[in-house]
This record gives C-alpha cells, sequence and structure tokens, in this order.
C-alpha cells in the first residue's frame, strides 16, 4: 500500500490540474516530453485495444495552421509543441474509442502537470477536421484530437505509435 504522505501528493496533483493556453517560450527537457508520450503508450483502453497514434508537431508554421482550423484549437498558435491524437476511426467501436481518446488526453495532460508543464486538449470540428487530415496526411478514415504542451521538441519515441510531424500509415 502507498504512503499516505505519496498518495496525498497525487491526489494534489490531480485536484491542482487544469487547462493552460498561454505558454511560456521557456524549452521543456526531453526527458519531460519522453515521459508523457510514455505514459501515453502506458494508457488501459477497452479491451485494451490502445487504438491511437500520436502525431508530434513542433514546425511552428504548422502549429499556426493548425490553431487557423474550425474548431476549439486556437492556442496551438502560442504552444511550442502539439500533439495530435490519431483514433482507429472504427465504426463499431466508437463508445470506446470516444472514452479511450479522452483517457489518454487527460494522462498526458496529467503527465505534464507533474513536471510542471502547461497542457491543453482541443479539438477539430466541421470543416477542420478534414482539412487536419489533409495537412498531416492523415486517412479520412481515422478519427483525431489533440493535446499540446509548452515542450519545444520531440523524437519520435516509440516508432509504431510516434509519429513526428505527418502521419503515416502503420500497421496495427
Amino acid at each position: 500500500m502507498p504512503e499516505v504522505e505519496n498518495a496525498q501528493n497525487v491526489i494534489a496533483l490531480l485536484k491542482s490540474l487544469r487547462a493552460v493556453r498561454q505558454f511560456r517560450p521557456d524549452p521543456v527537457p526531453q526527458e519531460v516530453v519522453d515521459a508523457v508520450l510514455d505514459v501515453a503508450r502506458w494508457s488501459g483502453s477497452a479491451s485494451n485495444q490502445q487504438s491511437w497514434e500520436f502525431v508530434v508537431i513542433h514546425n511552428q508554421e504548422t502549429l499556426r495552421a493548425l490553431a487557423a482550423l474550425e474548431g476549439f484549437a486556437a492556442h496551438l498558435a502560442g504552444a511550442a509543441l502539439g500533439i495530435v491524437v490519431v483514433m482507429a476511426g472504427d465504426q463499431g467501436q466508437v463508445e470506446q474509442e470516444t472514452f479511450d481518446e479522452g483517457r489518454v488526453s487527460e494522462r498526458m495532460m496529467l503527465a505534464a502537470a507533474a513536471y510542471g508543464v502547461g497542457s491543453s486538449i482541443g479539438w477539430f470540428k466541421g470543416r477542420g477536421r478534414a482539412a487536419v487530415k489533409q495537412m498531416l496526411g492523415i486517412p479520412r478514415t481515422e478519427i483525431l484530437r489533440f493535446a499540446q504542451d509548452d515542450t519545444p521538441e520531440s523524437a519520435a519515441f516509440d516508432a509504431h505509435i510516434v509519429l513526428v510531424e505527418l502521419y503515416c500509415s502503420l500497421t496495427r
């Protein structure tokens, strides 16, 4: 059983989580980016499907273009990094994927917060959904959301689920 003090620290972190939409220019160590992606990779999902992939965007021009799309992503313009969560888009698993998408997104926010890094979740809607898919090369059948943190760069952490700048077709 965890120590009471440790449990209280975890509860305090959970209670303190806030969406941050204005970011500092300070660089964040690569170890923090890797930790956020590792938490995402280890996040649980319905039937352990983990039907997600992540596109890490740190190109400022791309972030500003994404911020201009229809949806709730305007704060991407000021972020040093965005992570697009790409879901499998299985029509028979819509409820599970929706739940899993929220679960992995918030876990990434919590991991960032554990290091003192602010983050937020946003999404694209209407024409923005098609535009972001075209911009990043995401197939039309995939669904997506994004998370972001104020991290300047990220490496391809896990070649099976983490892609940098553009989506490419992967074997599931």
